[in-house]
């Protein structure tokens, strides 16, 4: 499992989640305000900090620099596997105003996320202790669908759902969505099972905007995913189970995650292409959150302002290799790189200069959120039945 295995039903708003459609209405829903909730805190000296897999240096160098320059100690683990079990663990604690063992803790931009905001279980955000974020954060990541203006959440990192190739195997550049498609590539395609995921593709192909789509669009998207499946085109929906299938040949076309091929490209050797198609892509977001039973909630807000201060994201983003929330990393990455040679100093250069790391204005413009659903509306179950009617055929 990865932090990218079960990122489902992405940009919901709040206002949209009823309470009584998540299956847990009256579970303790809460109404605090940011006066209220930080009102006499005051520093501990300590946070736990709880991530996902693979998101941080084995070696925690952020981790000591923060401790180093403020006294206060990090308990760090990966405990998070995926977002519903997460959800799942924690929901019954925060119901009860009971401590779940995390200050600081990573959600994907999804349904959970959604729940959590709309349930009263997350602090509210202290925005003037926010120092760093303020000043170095991206404005793109400041107008969330899912968190307009940051009232709970401050990325941690991003990534792009595009697709991937292999040029030798291919033949030729790639450029579209309907490349994806294509009878030339018969049984080399690789789309992914994901409802979410897929659906925006479907849509976009289609010509149609996810963000603005509705159940008719839905059913036509379905329609042309069910025509590349009988056609033959499709060789399988994958989770997160791509990368081998594309390096070894057996599909030579799929959806991606940006910092997948990124990665692999890095650690492997190899030549894998990664391309925001022409009809556009899907932007995805990892979090900085705080449960409402933090007990150092002022600890965690220091470490959150910790990581945009450039340097410090510079660092996080040489091992994580996704988008980095911090445009001026990009100059401190550069920096850095001048003052190595050979191997090393390209290798940084590459990482800097990447539109998978880095995106342009361009490239940002291009990109999308997921489908908005009402899930009052029974929407999610609707959404989720016309698309898992083709992956699960």
């Amino acid at each position: 499992m990865s932090r990218r295995d079960t990122f489902k039903l992405a940009g919901l708003s709040a206002a949209a989640l009823a309470l009584a459609g998540c299956g847990i209405e009256g579970q303790g829903q809460q109404s605090t305000t940011s006066e209220n909730f930080w009102n006499g805190k005051e520093s501990n000296g300590k946070v736990r900090f709880v991530n996902w897999p693979l998101y941080m240096d084995p070696e925690k160098p952020e981790l000591k620099r923060f401790t180093e320059q403020t006294g206060i100690e990090v308990e760090y683990s990966e405990a998070i596997q995926d977002m519903p079990s997460w959800f799942g663990e924690i929901q019954p604690l925060l119901a009860n105003g009971d401590d779940i063992g995390a200050d600081l803790m990573v959600i994907s931009n999804g349904q959970e996320l959604t729940k959590l905001i709309a349930l009263g279980y997350l602090a509210p955000l202290k925005r003037d202790q926010l120092t760093n974020f303020a000043e170095f954060a991206d404005e793109f990541y400041t107008m969330s669908a899912y968190d307009y203006g940051n009232q709970y959440t401050v990325p941690y990192a991003s990534g792009i759902t595009g697709i991937a190739y292999d040029p030798e195997r291919v033949g030729r550049e790639i450029t579209s969505i309907k490349d994806l498609w294509d009878p030339e590539f018969k049984g080399r395609v690789g789309m992914m099972r994901d409802p979410q995921e897929i659906s925006n593709f479907a849509l976009l192909y289609n010509g149609v905007a996810p963000e603005d789509s509705t159940p008719e669009d839905w059913e036509a998207a379905a329609e042309v995913l069910k025509k590349q499946r009988d056609d033959g085109i499709v060789r399988a929906y994958y989770e997160q189970d791509y990368i081998q299938p594309l390096t070894n040949g057996d599909i030579w076309i799929t959806m991606a995650w940006s910092g997948d091929i990124y990665q692999v490209n890095a650690e492997e050797g190899t030549n894998l292409k990664f391309v925001i198609p022409e009809e556009g892509a899907t932007l995805w977001t990892d979090n900085l959150t705080i449960p409402i039973t933090a007990q150092n909630p002022v600890d965690a807000l220091m470490l959150i302002d910790f990581f945009y201060d450039p340097d410090i994201a510079a660092s996080l983003t040489e091992y994580i290799n996704y988008i980095c929330p911090v445009p001026h990393a990009k100059e401190v990455l550069l920096d850095r790189a001048a003052e190595l040679d050979g191997e090393d100093r390209e290798a940084l250069e590459e990482l800097a200069n990447s539109p998978l790391v880095f995106p342009s204005e361009s490239d940002y413009a291009r990109l999308h959120n997921y489908v908005v659903l009402d899930v009052e509306a029974g929407e999610d179950e609707e959404f989720n039945s016309i698309f898992q009617a083709v992956t699960h055929a």
